[in-house]
């Protein structure tokens, strides 16, 4: 995925140029000094990113905890299912 990089003065200048890009494709407001750029993406782009990131997350949980498991007639004698 491309990423358009723009500076920060210039984005504030073209604010809905730089919007109208971002409706594309993800913009990187960059600022002076030592702090990260920002980057605007559509909102749609910004839920599917974070959906996928949760996933990795649960994924690497699951993984982390597959030594951990408890048989299913254990946890349903401890419920008082059994």
């Amino acid at each position: 995925m491309k990423i358009q990089h723009v500076g920060a003065t210039e984005a504030r200048k073209h604010w809905r140029e730089t919007l109208n890009k971002a409706e594309t494709e993800p913009v990187s407001i960059t600022r002076q000094g030592e702090r990260p750029p920002l980057v605007l993406v559509r909102a749609e782009l910004y839920e599917a990113m974070l959906e996928a990131y949760e996933d990795a997350e649960d994924i690497a949980a699951a993984e982390a905890a597959e030594g951990d498991l408890i048989p299913w007639e254990d946890v349903k004698r401890d419920l008082g299912l059994a």
